[in-house]
């Protein structure tokens, strides 16, 4: 077959670089969209922040700074010489020197001159105070600092160095002392004697329970660390020792027979051990907050609810017109060039905000529309709601509303909201309705904190309650619902009154 040469004619979709742009930012979250405004920033010279009250001062500073520096000499020198050493002053003439009162109208500095001089002044706009605060520390770096305080020998402190590197996040030491023994050199001649006295030692650090090899021992260091005189300390140690399991799975009735117990002294027993953390490396925190920024901010103005941009989330960018008016349209060298293209790329992007700013605002007025039972009265009136509804409401596909609902987040006066905790699925109703599956969770949860706590209610009993009500829920359904609010089955919510 010869080569040839064909013409066809057809159509295609093709996004632009515009549209490309604006479905990228559409996607991003608060934060991401804040870095990616700082780097357009940094990159494109025709960009700027717009900011309220610009007030710039063509003075010249230096000479501001010649004029009041003898002014600050001659108040320092009159300082010095009114000065009194503190050294030299009695007691009755330092009292004399403040006065019981001071006069209305006056500050602390006015009088007293403070020595806290890292403090940033109350002018200083741009200081962070989350730059102040200290980083997480892990539970690693908080057994070596204890460990670099206890006197020990090189060869223990190397036992000790290697147990704390085997304790996990949660507290528990995930190795066997034989695989630690093992993990030295044959050389060193670590007995597996030595392993254990070094860990008995590790285990006294603090949080109280660190290094156990299992819940039993561990609740067993925390009671041990306990004052001697505490009620009920010799039956919890027991009880944690030689009857956990049956603790377990709640056979109250198994454990009043073997310990010889009533009732009520086994329920302060159980109340002992429940004061007790499981896992107290959980009280070290060592990762960072992770701080939500909300997109859109919903109040009550009368009876209207009103949604409004979060305008100090994202700032807002102009073209600079100084950079902008050097921009020539017949001049074709490479500078111009170069200034043409920053300007259109400002433009597009100044635009794609715009536009998701548009969209943001028009989802947002919608779920409002949509779930102003959440709003006035809860999670129970929260309605059946999905992608598909949004997207009628406002005229754009479901992808559409997918991404602007993802990672973003709206503030209520119910608490901040990811957007799409809005959207639930839908369960029929005896009388032909709709409920939702966030108002049945809702329900569940209302009916599990009213329980008989002897009788907890079971999957079953709560499907018939529900049924009760006009919703029709199977058990696996009420069982899934539970498991996603995170309470245990009934079995193990038993308790003792």
């Amino acid at each position: 077959m010869k080569p040839s040469l064909v013409l066809r004619m057809g159509q295609q979709l093709t996004m632009t670089p515009q549209l490309q742009q604006a479905i990228r930012l559409l996607q991003l979250s608060t934060l991401d969209l804040q870095q990616e405004i700082q780097e357009a920033l940094e990159s494109n010279p025709m960009l700027e922040r717009q900011e309220d009250g610009d007030d710039f001062d063509n003075s010249d500073p230096m000479a501001d700074n010649a004029e009041s520096k003898p002014t600050s000499e001659s108040q320092e020198t009159s300082f010095q010489e009114t000065a009194t050493p503190v050294e030299s002053l009695e007691e009755g003439e330092w009292n004399e020197r403040i006065p019981n009162e001071l006069p209305v109208d006056t500050a602390w500095e006015d009088i007293y001159q403070t020595s806290a001089s890292s403090l940033p002044s109350n002018d200083d706009d741009e200081w962070d105070f989350t730059t102040r605060t200290s980083a997480g520390e892990s539970l690693q770096s908080h057994l070596l600092w204890q460990l670099n305080l206890a006197p020990m020998s090189d060869t223990d402190r190397l036992i000790a160095v290697t147990l704390i590197d085997c304790i996990n996040n949660q507290g528990y030491l995930d190795e066997t002392l034989e695989e630690v023994c093992e993990s030295f050199d044959p050389e060193l001649d670590i007995e597996l004697d030595e392993v254990e006295a070094v860990l008995h030692r590790i285990q006294q650090f603090e949080p109280a329970g660190i290094g156990a090899r299992n819940l039993s021992e561990c609740l067993l260091l925390q009671l041990r660390q306990m004052p001697a005189q505490t009620p009920w300390m010799t039956e919890a140690q027991r009880l944690v020792s030689d009857y956990i399991d049956l603790l377990g799975s709640r056979d109250y009735s198994q454990l009043m027979r073997r310990m010889k117990l009533k009732e009520d002294e086994l329920r302060q027993v159980i109340e002992l051990v429940q004061s007790l953390n499981p896992r107290p490396g959980s009280q070290i925190e060592s990762s960072e907050p992770e701080y939500v920024v909300p997109d859109v901010i919903v109040r009550k103005d009368s009876d209207r609810w009103l949604v409004e941009l979060n305008q100090e989330a994202v700032p807002r960018l102009r073209v600079n017109p100084q950079y902008a008016g050097f921009v020539r349209r017949a001049d074709t060298s490479a500078d111009n060039t170069f200034m043409r293209n920053q300007l259109q790329e400002a433009r597009w992007f100044i635009k794609s905000l715009q536009s998701r700013n548009e969209t943001l605002m028009k989802v947002a007025t919608q779920i409002v529309e949509h779930q102003r039972g959440f709003l006035d009265h809860g999670d129970e009136a929260m309605k059946p709601l999905v992608l598909h509804d949004i997207a009628e409401a406002v005229g754009m596909h479901e992808s559409t509303i997918s991404r602007v609902t993802t990672q973003k987040y709206m503030h209520t006066p119910r608490g901040i909201y990811e957007l799409k905790y809005f959207f639930s699925s839908h369960v029929s109703t005896s009388e032909g309705g709709e409920c939702s599956s966030t108002a049945i969770r809702a329900i569940i949860k209302k009916l599990v904190a009213a329980e008989n706590q002897k009788k907890p209610l079971s999957d079953s009993k709560i499907a018939g309650l529900l049924e009760a009500q006009g919703i029709q829920v199977a058990r696996r359904t009420v069982a899934k619902y539970r498991e996603s609010l995170g309470i245990a089955p009934s079995s193990e919510r038993k308790r003792l009154m």
